[in-house]
């Protein structure tokens, strides 16, 4: 007997988990989703209207190269494929409400931080490469009867704005929305373990 009295006291002095509230989990979760989605819902919105002044230029400017049409419908047809992948993301987060099926919801965001990851591997890439060759393009008409100095800084000033924007702002997005996500997951996976 004094050695089942000894395991229970054992057991009884070991630290008890983190019981995650359920409700606090919940409304943490909603209120980082619902900073997803709205992050997500303005990206669109900027995209489609960045798209609708590029048709714009299309449409309504005249040009005597091919070449510069080339350039504009390339940038279009990149970020309408852009604008398009980011429509699939905001579905695929934004389709249900986690308090309905939370199992399903958490492999849904899962999914979501995979795509993401994918895109914010070689996918952007291949959109900052379209957006350069598209630009490149369209600025060889654009930029035809300028200086050659104001030519050679502005595509100077190009180069290191993309420079930039690809290996330096797009890591420390990448981070950002990761850890975020990560805090989510880790908040649904706590709760239903806590259930299991």
């Amino acid at each position: 007997m004094k050695d089942f009295d000894h395991i229970m006291s054992v057991w009884q002095e070991q630290p008890k988990r983190d019981q995650l509230s359920v409700d606090e989990a919940l409304k943490q979760v909603k209120r980082g989703v619902g900073s997803l989605n709205k992050r997500l819902l303005r990206g669109i919105v900027s995209m489609a209207i960045g798209a609708g002044a590029v048709l714009m230029v299309l449409l309504f400017l005249v040009f005597q190269s091919w070449v510069t049409y080339a350039g504009i419908s390339i940038i279009l047809c990149t970020m309408l494929l852009y604008m398009f992948v980011m429509i699939k993301d905001y579905k695929l987060v934004s389709k249900e409400d986690v308090t309905i099926h939370p199992a399903e919801y958490l492999q849904g965001l899962k999914e979501y931080q995979r795509r993401r990851a994918d895109l914010y591997g070689w996918l952007y890439y291949l959109y900052l490469l379209l957006i350069t060759i598209g630009l490149s393009l369209y600025l060889f008409e654009v930029l035809e009867h300028s200086s050659q100095i104001f030519r050679f800084s502005f595509y100077g000033f190009t180069v290191v704005w993309l420079l930039y924007v690809a290996f330096y702002l797009k890591d420390r997005i990448f981070k950002l929305e990761q850890e975020k996500l990560n805090l989510i997951i880790e908040r649904l996976e706590r709760l239903q373990n806590q259930f299991d």
